[in-house]
């Protein structure tokens, strides 16, 4: 009897063990449920509730300045902060607004409004998909519109996507100086 015990009890503690670490650790059936067969990336549905914020930043733009928010699946910024890589099947979301201000108390105030566009990345360490010109340099892009926000509209990662990312070459083409959360591995 006592056997029994014994093994449900190491057996109850091998689940939490698995539940705590499957939460940190990033799981590669993110390419059943984000990515066609044939390497379509989807936006993730509920990102911003379900997806750590690493942080926002400001561009200024003579047509109009913009907020940049990123968001990333749960455990992508765990496991960046202890390896400083991405690992495979991480997902990243930049929300693109407009943005608007005015003069309060405080100083002058500048806020998101509307969605303009979301930039969809998803690490890929296997390259799965070398015939796709979405996938390239370790990563799956997607840029989606806020006209149609289901709908993936870049055809080629080189020219849709790259170009922007050039300066972030070093930190595999991500801008983590703007992300609280993943910035603290840069001063280790």
């Amino acid at each position: 009897m006592r056997t029994r015990y014994a093994a449900v009890s190491l057996a109850f503690a091998a689940l939490a063990l698995n539940q705590g670490s499957s939460q940190e650790a990033v799981r590669p059936e993110v390419f059943q449920t984000l990515v066609d067969p044939d390497g379509s990336i989807r936006k993730p549905a509920n990102f911003r509730e379900n997806y750590v914020h690493l942080g926002a930043f400001m561009v200024h733009d003579p047509k109009g300045d913009e907020f940049h928010h990123t968001y990333a699946s749960p455990g992508t910024a765990e496991a960046y902060r202890r390896t400083g890589k991405f690992p495979d099947g991480s997902v990243l979301v930049k929300e693109v607004t407009n943005s608007t201000h005015t003069s309060l108390t405080t100083g002058d105030a500048h806020w998101a409004t509307d969605v303009k566009v979301w930039f969809v990345m998803i690490k890929d360490e296997k390259g799965r998909y070398p015939g796709n010109s979405l996938w390239g340099e370790g990563w799956g892009w997607a840029l989606f519109d806020s006209k149609s926000p289901d709908e993936q509209i870049a055809t080629d990662f080189r020219i849709s996507c790259l170009g922007c990312h050039v300066p972030a070459q070093k930190t595999d083409w991500v801008y983590i100086q703007g992300y609280p959360l993943l910035r603290e591995t840069l001063a280790e």
